[in-house]
């Protein structure tokens, strides 16, 4: 039997991100094994390091803020890999998100959709924060944009990220008078799922469209907290199985003896998850901005053109004509293009039946609703169902090489 290698997790599992790391490490452990892991994701900092002190294991691999519980374990002096990259440690290489790819790819979906304005909100004092608004605000300068900035400074006793992201709720005042005072309609990115959260929550409270008025662009796709929001947030995809791979195989190396530098492992992100906060273009005119809206919150209540027109200053000819210089479709045609995609989220995450989902995306009979969905996509509701939960199912099972 080959030697059972024994590996040192301090990894915390709260969002989607940390647990696809561990995803990653489990593939390549199960590919290389056998592995046994010792997880100190739920232990106490103050504990970890005399933990670790009794455990006869054989490496590492860490993603801990606690800079000062690191060095800690650095003294054990035993094979380690960091998930992080705050700070650089003698002998303790790294593999992180590639930062500046993130933000360009947020930055290149909100161009595509034609805004002139743009914004970053983020913590100052986040490491990967601070990183993406540098490169954010770079890559866009550099195409001759400016972008407005909201990074508040960490408060006393604000010191991880999940502390600065609770203290950003309670500055909901102060984001909001930001966000009351930038330019629309605005692209704005915000440097991680929960932050931009934060940013359509306020924006809903202050009467900021979104996506017509604001446009939203997270990191991290962690699809519970994309989900809960309205509109649903798009997200830039990071890579964090291949991340978590790459470290169980550099450790791996480790264990065995290879000599490694203290370099960083840049991991570019998958791509982008579009949702509902940027499914809009840039739009200054304000009536064409109200029905699209209106058309977006009262798509599934089967609405038509005579519904929108009643809740804009414009006659039926105007707003056609406005829509098709604007959007490059007729009301008509939003209001069927925004129904598909209601149907579309409802056949992969949910297991309704045909009627129920019918009925949730403003179809009077299943039959009509079936005969438009093949019309736009080419497939039946059944069949776009089977194709997408199995393309599901194959991401899930796919090994982050």
């Amino acid at each position: 039997m080959p030697k059972r290698l024994r590996v040192g997790l301090l990894i915390d599992s709260h969002r989607t991100y940390e647990r696809n790391l561990l995803r990653g490490i489990a593939t390549y452990a199960h590919a290389h094994g056998p592995w046994s892991f010792y997880n100190l994701g739920a232990i106490a900092g103050d504990r970890v390091v005399s933990r670790l002190r009794q455990w006869d294991g054989d490496g590492l691999i860490v993603r801990s803020e606690n800079v000062p519980l690191i060095r800690q374990i650095m003294r054990l002096k035993r094979p380690m890999v960091d998930l992080l990259g705050w700070y650089r440690h003698k002998g303790i290489p790294i593999i992180d998100t590639d930062h500046e790819a993130v933000a360009k790819l947020a930055a290149n979906q909100l161009i595509e959709r034609g805004f002139q304005h743009f914004a970053y909100c983020g913590f100052d004092s986040l490491y990967y924060s601070h990183k993406r608004s540098q490169h954010f605000v770079e890559y866009l300068t550099s195409l001759g944009y400016s972008v407005d900035i909201y990074e508040p400074r960490r408060s006393s006793g604000a010191t991880y990220s999940l502390m600065l992201e609770a203290q950003g709720t309670l500055d909901a005042g102060k984001m909001a008078t930001w966000i009351r005072a930038l330019p629309r309609p605005i692209g704005l990115m915000a440097c991680n799922d929960a932050r931009g959260q934060q940013v359509i929550d306020i924006c809903g409270e202050c009467g900021v469209l979104v996506p017509e008025e604001m446009s939203v662009i997270a990191v991290g796709n962690d699809d519970v907290i994309c989900e809960m929001c309205d509109p649903t947030l798009s997200s830039v995809e990071p890579n964090t199985r291949k991340a978590g791979y790459e470290a169980a195989a550099l450790l791996h190396r480790m264990v065995l003896g290879e000599t490694t530098e203290s370099e960083i492992t840049l991991i570019e992100p998958l791509g982008v998850m579009l949702r509902q906060s940027t499914d809009a273009l840039s739009i200054a005119d304000h009536q064409i901005t109200k029905a699209m809206n209106y058309i977006r919150r009262h798509v599934s209540d089967g609405i038509d053109v005579a519904d929108v027109l009643r809740n804009v200053r414009l006659s039926r000819r105007t707003l056609e004509r406005r829509f098709l210089q604007l959007v490059g479709r007729s009301p008509k045609e939003e209001i069927i293009r925004m129904q598909v995609e209601r149907i579309k989220q409802l056949l992969v995450r949910t297991d309704y039946h045909l009627s129920q989902v019918a009925k949730l995306a403003g179809f009077n009979y299943v039959e009509y609703m079936c005969k438009v969905f093949k019309t736009q996509t080419g497939m039946t509701p059944g069949q776009y169902r089977e194709e997408m939960l199995a393309q599901k199912g194959a991401t899930e099972w796919a090994q982050p090489v």
